[in-house]
């Protein structure tokens, strides 16, 4: 069964560095060219039925918006798709970069 819910930057980050995740981060282009959560990949409507197709849903993935709001529907949506456990990143990328600078790529 599915899951979804909304997770803090500080449980996230937990999240990372205790095991295997996948994080996905839904802003727009330009935005994650400039920054990103490491080890994220860049989902947008292009792309987001082959990720689905070729996504272990079985670990958990966390999606990044701007700040937690688009997201949470996003995260929504995954968890109908079939992922088992999916989080919202609440506050989004501009608290994680606020909160964890060294852990963002450029």
């Amino acid at each position: 069964m599915s899951r979804y819910s909304r997770i803090s930057s500080d449980d996230a980050y937990k999240m990372i560095i205790d095991g295997s995740v996948n994080i996905v981060d839904i802003r727009d282009e330009d935005s994650f060219k400039a920054g990103h959560m490491c080890e994220a990949l860049h989902m947008d409507n292009s792309v987001v039925q082959s990720f689905i197709d070729d996504a272990d849903t079985a670990i958990p993935l966390i999606v990044c918006c701007y700040h937690g709001n688009m997201s949470q529907s996003a995260g929504a949506y995954l968890a109908e798709k079939g992922f088992d456990e999916v989080y919202s990143l609440d506050g989004g990328f501009a608290e994680w970069a606020a909160k964890y600078p060294d852990e963002c790529d450029p």
